[in-house]
């Protein structure tokens, strides 16, 4: 909204300053400042309220270290993060850019799904909360809108162009381009690093493009936002991966975004994406301040409120930017604790079937868990896999130049 207001001071009064609105890294940066004063100043009132209302979680006794003392912690304290997540893009982004209403509507639609999770878990006294079928359908639902917004959409294109438009300005040339509507992606290291979902049905008479696009989506949505949950398992785990996840994610839109950083790196260029880095800041701040809270020892759990919302947003970013083929990366600790959790399931159920009795790869999922019960402290299991996560992040940016 704010960007609305200084562009018409500048145009019509000429107001000195108000022109630093028109550029991305500004408003990126007061995104994030005021998501962290947002986090930050409001955090402990609303965790107060909710302590008063007695939100509180009720912990299952799984015999982990510590575990029991986080009886009575207030949860739901996603709704900390998702404030904090859309005021500042509701004033800072331009909100009649398509990327950052889907963006917004993720949040929404997914903060929702969590809210009444959470709801049913400590109001109800529920342990398993919403169903997993209505967790699924709010998942896929997402998906359906996200899928099709991207591929249908007039505005989600991409830009090919005909003349470099690294040229010197002053030489007048004009630079030819076109916008077309297209289901290309990223590919990581490949060195024509493009691939086109029209690949993958081109053998069938009827384009069904669309049909496999929407499934690739509702796929990416489901598993980010599962394993997001999932690795909300420990204090300050989820918020700070999700946090190095975000900030990778801001750099993919601000390159992307821009015309000279795109060509000159050879990647896509994605016209008004570069208005997702003010949403991308936004997240960072969000998911940082919330750490103020929810570090080791956590005064507030996100919940389903929180989880569900932040991976589901990490997905539809990706999709967004067309870097979901880099999710494996960059995602990984989603992916990994996720996975964890499937392998034991699954085992359990083949060596059941086989020998009589269940038997378990890891000594508890997800696999932070399994570090704690081999006696590592929840705090140095959180920093370790940032710490991964930052390796990861950092191995999928240099993505953009190792094909």
């Amino acid at each position: 909204m704010l960007y609305y207001l200084f562009d018409f001071l500048d145009r019509e009064y000429d107001l000195i300053g108000a022109g630093v609105f028109q550029y991305h890294s500004f408003r990126a940066g007061m995104a994030i400042i005021v998501s962290l004063l947002i986090t930050i100043a409001f955090g402990k009132r609303i965790i107060d309220y909710l302590h008063k209302q007695q939100v509180g979680e009720t912990v299952r006794d799984l015999g982990l270290e510590g575990q029991m003392e986080k009886s009575g912690t207030p949860t739901m304290g996603g709704l900390i993060i998702i404030a904090a997540i859309v005021f500042p893009t509701l004033l800072f982004a331009r909100l009649d850019n398509i990327y950052v209403q889907l963006v917004l509507v993720a949040v929404i639609w997914m903060g929702l799904v969590g809210f009444i999770d959470d709801y049913i878990k400590v109001f109800k006294k529920n342990k398993a909360g919403l169903k997993g079928r209505f967790k699924i359908g709010g998942q896929v639902g997402l998906g359906l809108i996200v899928g099709i917004v991207l591929y249908a959409h007039p505005d989600v294109v991409i830009r090919e162009f005909q003349t470099p438009v690294s040229v010197d300005q002053s030489d007048n040339l004009e630079v030819e381009y076109r916008d077309t509507k297209s289901t290309k992606t990223t590919i990581p290291f490949v060195k024509n690093n493009e691939f086109d979902y029209k690949v993958l049905v081109g053998w069938l008479d009827k384009d069904l493009t669309w049909l496999v696009y929407v499934l690739v989506v509702i796929l990416a949505v489901m598993t980010v936002s599962n394993g997001a949950n999932i690795t909300d398992g420990i204090d300050g785990l989820a918020a700070g991966t999700s946090a190095i996840i975000a900030l990778a994610l801001g750099i993919f839109a601000y390159l992307s975004g821009n015309v000279i950083w795109s060509e000159y790196l050879n990647i896509m260029y994605l016209p008004n994406s570069g208005e997702l880095v003010i949403f991308c800041t936004a997240l960072v701040g969000a998911a940082i301040g919330f750490l103020w809270y929810n570090s080791f020892p956590a005064q507030v759990f996100m919940g389903d409120t929180g989880s569900l919302t932040l991976g589901a947003v990490i997905a539809v970013l990706a999709l967004a930017l067309r870097k979901e083929l880099l999710i494996p990366i960059l995602c990984g600790i989603f992916i990994l604790e996720n996975l964890s959790v499937v392998m034991q399931v699954s085992y359990f159920k083949y060596t059941r079937k086989k020998y009589g009795e269940g038997r378990r790869i890891f000594r508890m999922a997800p696999l932070h868990h399994h570090y704690q019960m081999e006696g590592y402290h929840e705090s140095k299991i959180a920093t370790r896999f940032w710490l991964i996560g930052v390796l990861l992040a950092v191995f999928s940016l240099a993505t953009l130049k190792l094909r």
